[in-house]
């Protein structure tokens, strides 16, 4: 094959790159626009306080844990909505949507019930006793205006298991602007507001997610898609498509829980060694989030993709395209490993205070550490979102969810046992992280590979 042909067969075929970026383009710029929307929190906060930076990042995470059993589970619904579609059974698809519904207004009062117990943990962790308050104070707002959020993202994974992302997009871009104006006149105090820091910072945040969320639903339950899709006869609870639901969801939702409740433990134990390392990995973790967020709209195309190829029975088609998410992130992902390894400092010094104090000072050097040993593994990533939602939307959650959740409670232990029983430094402590990482990746490659992903049916089981 002549190297013209490959590049025909890459990005023209059906299942190549430009049919992966014409769905998964505006849910990279989309979830860039999510990360650009937390970065400002912190950024604008780092200028007023770095303990209130931090407590965004602590705060930030605890939420997340309470909420992503429930985002991983009615996530599932894109990857069902997409195998509908694939399957030309239109009408299932707002019925698939509307059971993720029913998910996320059940998860709204349990996150609120449950916010004792995420503050408890800030004291177990040893979190500076400065940044409890401020986290505590995000937490609760966060979690009280959580229900738009979770409608958000039920009603983005509709649009993208049909295909149509860049209404997700544009509801993001709406998400940002509302977020960053609110940011800068409620954390700051202008026009007339009183300064509120990492309060006006939540509620900007909770603002932005409604407004996404008000887009898309009108979007929703507008003529063209309630008549090509029959919306209006989606709005009842449906068993046989719950049952799916929680079958397939289920797995996806407690591997995104434990994932992130053990991203949020090797958080806590960077911030438990005092106020100088947890201004550093704070600043770390920021920028890989940045890094890390857009690749998250290629793992969600790809999983669409792959669910439509897998409704229609083109398996071959489904392959192909995960090898070209693959591609695309790989490329994605170099640049960020250039820019990580070739100006740390620059990336450090964004978030120097107006009034640089002791603790930054001191964080910095280390901070540019902690990026230089990131850009070892942001290579990886591409290939383990790619693999990660290619067998989601087969149907293969309960692999990815076992293997997923054993890998990074084995962070943790690793990372445990370095920094509080070995005491070794913290960069060659994220060092030991970053080679296991890349090992995580072969594992995966092994499962999709074996190809038992292939012969799971989902709409016809």
């Amino acid at each position: 094959m002549s190297i013209q042909t490959y590049i025909h067969n890459s990005y023209h075929k059906a299942g190549g790159i430009k049919e992966l970026m014409h769905l998964a383009l505006p849910m990279i710029i989309s979830m860039a626009l999510d990360g650009i929307m937390i970065f400002t929190d912190r950024l604008f906060l780092a200028k007023v306080d770095p303990l209130q930076m931090n407590a965004t990042l602590g705060g930030g995470l605890a939420i997340q844990v309470l909420l992503f059993f429930f985002f991983g589970l009615t996530g599932y619904s894109n990857a069902l909505v997409a195998q509908y579609f694939g399957a030309n059974e239109k009408s299932q698809a707002p019925k698939a949507t509307f059971q993720a519904m029913i998910v996320a207004l059940t998860a709204w009062p349990l996150t609120i019930l449950f916010r004792p117990v995420a503050i408890s943990f800030f004291g177990w962790m040893n979190t500076p006793a400065a940044q409890i308050g401020f986290q505590t104070i995000y937490l609760n707002i966060l979690a009280w205006a959580c229900i738009f959020g979770l409608l958000r993202h039920v009603l983005a994974n509709y649009f993208t298991g049909i295909g149509k992302t860049r209404i997700v997009m544009n509801s993001t871009i709406a998400a940002l602007v509302v977020n960053i104006i609110l940011d800068y006149i409620l954390i700051f105090g202008k026009i007339g507001f009183e300064p509120m820091g990492i309060k006006g910072a939540a509620i900007a945040t909770v603002s932005g997610e409604a407004a996404a969320m008000l887009m898309l639903f009108f979007t929703y339950i507008g003529k063209k898609n309630r008549t090509e899709f029959s919306v209006m006869d989606s709005f009842r609870f449906n068993w046989e498509v719950m049952k799916k639901l929680l079958y397939y969801g289920s797995p996806a939702g407690l591997e995104m829980f434990l994932n992130f409740l053990a991203f949020y433990l090797m958080v806590a134990l960077f911030h438990g060694q005092g106020e100088i390392i947890a201004t550093a990995s704070t600043i770390m973790f920021n920028w890989d989030m940045i890094s890390f967020i857009p690749l998250i709209g290629i793992e969600i195309g790809i999983t669409s993709l792959v669910g439509r190829y897998m409704g229609a029975q083109k398996v071959h088609l489904a392959e192909r395209s995960t090898f070209s998410a693959i591609k695309v992130g790989l490329i994605f992902s170099t640049f960020t490993m250039l820019v990580f390894m070739l100006i740390p400092e620059l990336l450090v010094s964004v978030f120097k205070p107006e009034n640089a104090d002791s603790i930054f000072q001191q964080a910095a050097p280390i901070s540019v550490s902690l990026i230089r040993v990131a850009s070892l593994y942001v290579l990886s990533e591409a290939v383990m979102i790619s693999f990660v939602g290619a067998l989601r939307g087969a149907g293969d959650t309960y692999f990815t969810m076992f293997a997923s959740i054993g890998v990074h409670w084995l962070f943790v232990g690793i990372l445990y046992l370095s920094l509080n029983v070995f005491h070794i430094s913290v960069p060659t402590s994220w060092f030991f992280i970053a080679v296991f990482y890349l090992a995580f990746c072969g594992v995966l490659y092994w499962r999709f590979k074996g190809g038992k992903w292939k012969n799971i049916h989902i709409i016809n089981s």
